[in-house]
Order: C-alpha cells, then structure tokens, then sequence
C-alpha cells in the first residue's frame, strides 16, 4: 500500500490562470507560498525563514470556485496528491514539474482579509465558503463511498 497526500496551509502567491475548455470544463493553475519560521540554535547561529512555493492545480467545478474566489493574497487550506510531468522544451531537452493536484480547497481568515472575497455587505457573497470545504468530483470509481470510510483504521 501506498499514499500520496499533500495537506498545504499558505498564500496564493499571483492570481491563477484558468482554462476553460469546449465541454464546459476548466483548469486553474495557480502558486502558494508555503513558509517556516527561522530561528537561533543553540550555539547562536540564526537560521533564516525558509519559503516554499508549490504549484497547484485544480480541475472541473474546484477551478471554477478558484476562478471565483480566489486572488493573489488568499490564504487557503489545500489537500490533494503530487503529480510530476515532463516535457521537451524548444531545445529538445527534458523538464520536469512537480504540481500538487488540489482534491480539496478551502479558504481561511476572514471573509474581508482574502482578497477574493466579495465587499461586505455585497450581494454576491458566497455562503461561507470558508468554513465549508470545496471538493473536486472524484475522477473515477476507485474512491471510497462515505459510509465505508467509518472502518478506516484513522
């Protein structure tokens, strides 16, 4: 058995890139900075804050609720698994990208501290979308139904 799981707690670092396709379908490519506190060792040597950034990708109904709510700035909560793809560039060599493929997004903070979010008192709203977390479908029929998921041993 095996598991590839991502759990991510920082800042969208620009707004994203959606791709909308002819079958309705979208894709939202996105960066978030992920960041450790620096700090003194015992012997006084200063270890500096370290950022990580991640790039991020949300298929279907997910990258159309990140196409609606999420902007440069927004703090997020993100579940989802590492996906590593390569192509050939213009020069015929090999590249590589690590991406976190996004399962579940949610927003966090405030309805006014994310920048995605509407104005207060605006009408469009959502209905909370930071207390509630956003899914994508799943993409076939190998998952879990949520009532088997009470017998797992975590």
């Amino acid at each position: 058995m095996s598991v590839n799981k991502v759990i991510l707690v920082g800042n969208v670092g620009k707004d994203p890139e959606v791709r909308h396709f002819e079958d309705d379908g979208a894709v939202a490519n996105f960066p978030v900075a992920t960041s450790e506190r620096g700090y003194t060792t015992r012997n006084g040597q200063e270890i500096p804050e370290r950022t990580e950034w991640h790039n991020v990708v949300a298929w279907r109904g997910l990258a159309k609720i990140v196409e609606n709510y999420v902007k440069k700035g927004t703090q997020v909560y993100i579940e989802g698994k590492l996906r590593t793809r390569s192509w050939d560039d213009k020069d015929g060599n090999k590249r590589y990208t690590t991406e976190v493929y996004a399962d579940n997004l949610q927003l966090l903070g405030r309805r006014g501290d994310n920048p995605g979010s509407s104005a207060p008192g605006s009408s469009q709203q959502p209905s909370s979308p930071q207390s509630q977390p956003i899914s994508a479908p799943p993409q076939n029929d190998d998952f879990l139904k949520e009532d088997e998921t009470d017998d797992l041993p975590f």
